[in-house]
């Protein structure tokens, strides 16, 4: 099994750097739930089913998830009323979002977790999720599985309509979520993706900058900016934390943005003040990104990291030039996890 997973996933995770401030400490893993989950003969898929199912209930019953539930409806609602925007831009497909805080409406039977919960659909959004973890293991990447299944279910974004990559992922929570009806991508994306046209939301918990910059040079325009809602990492945060002639060198996209976005916070609470710290909701309005200088877009070059010395990439084996990015830097594990 080992073999297959190996074969399946080229990414090798580089050790965790211990960080300055808590909002940006890697997480410490113990030897448990560093190690591959399949090792534990206790674990199984409806173990692993079961627990997720566990975390389910109990962030949809807290406070937590009606505020953050909340602060996402408030960003969506917020991008059309500051903009006049075009045709195909994020605002008009808002409307078919149809998200509710309530804790006892998601519309499943008590207790159902595997398979799709909404008819397909329903909705003409598109997700992707990068670097959630080990979920099989870690309550922090449990719980952050957890708030992203509750989401898709509450504004009824087929499951089949959600894709999520780990280089982390081991076989069997592979098959976990297969078992649950998302798509499972094959290949290391490095965060590259465009959004085609489509209306997408990135969920991006504790990823590293690079693949911010990443995803931000394949959508360097007015137009695919606009269709993009990033749930991730504090972009006002990296602004504060790293040296401003360190962002624009290494991180150009990233740096150039800044002035085109909005910005909304992810409530804290001490029970998920560790699986969401530092996160907030971004999105792009149009007339913002039509007030950036007109240079702005006329440089479209793929980002390169080879040179960068304080970077969360490592390359893979055999290959000196494709740098692949390594889900770190995803917050806090608790103690006894």
């Amino acid at each position: 099994m080992a073999a297959a997973a190996a074969a399946l996933e080229p990414w090798r995770a580089a050790a965790p750097r211990r960080r300055r401030s808590a909002a940006r400490r890697p997480r410490t893993r113990p030897a448990a739930a560093a190690g591959d989950p399949e090792a534990d003969p206790e674990v199984d898929i409806g173990v692993v089913l079961r627990r997720i199912r566990e975390a389910r209930e109990d962030l949809r019953v807290s406070d937590f998830w009606s505020s953050a539930l909340e602060t996402i409806n408030r960003c969506l609602r917020k991008h059309p009323e500051q903009l006049d925007a075009p045709v195909g831009t994020l605002s008009e497909a808002v409307g078919s979002l149809h998200l509710d805080s309530s804790p006892d409406d998601s519309g499943v039977a008590p207790g159902c977790i595997p398979g799709e919960t909404l008819a397909a659909g329903t909705c003409g959004w598109k997700c992707v999720c990068y670097g959630i973890g080990n979920f099989a293991t870690c309550v922090i990447a449990r719980n952050q599985l957890a708030f992203l299944l509750l989401f898709l279910e509450k504004s009824q974004i087929p499951r089949s309509h959600c894709w999520v990559y780990d280089p982390l992922f081991s076989q069997l929570e592979i098959a976990v979520l297969t078992t649950l009806g998302v798509t499972v991508l094959g290949e290391n994306e490095e965060g590259k993706r465009s959004v085609c046209g489509q209306p997408t939301i990135f969920y991006m918990l504790h990823c590293g900058t690079a693949l911010y910059n990443n995803l931000l040079w394949s959508n360097w325009s007015a137009d695919a900016l606009s269709k993009m809602v990033i749930i991730g990492n504090s972009f006002r945060g990296l602004e504060e934390r790293l040296l401003t002639r360190i962002l624009q060198k290494n991180y150009a996209y990233v740096a150039q943005i800044l002035e085109g976005l909005e910005e909304q916070k992810f409530p804290q609470t001490a029970q998920y003040s560790d699986v969401f710290n530092d996160t907030s909701v971004h999105w792009f309005p149009v007339q913002k990104l039509k007030r950036l200088p007109t240079d702005t877009w006329a440089s479209r070059e793929e980002p390169d990291y080879r040179d960068c010395e304080d970077l969360e990439i490592i390359r893979s084996q055999g290959d000196a030039v494709a740098g692949e990015l390594v889900a770190k830097s995803r917050g806090l594990l608790p103690t006894g996890t």
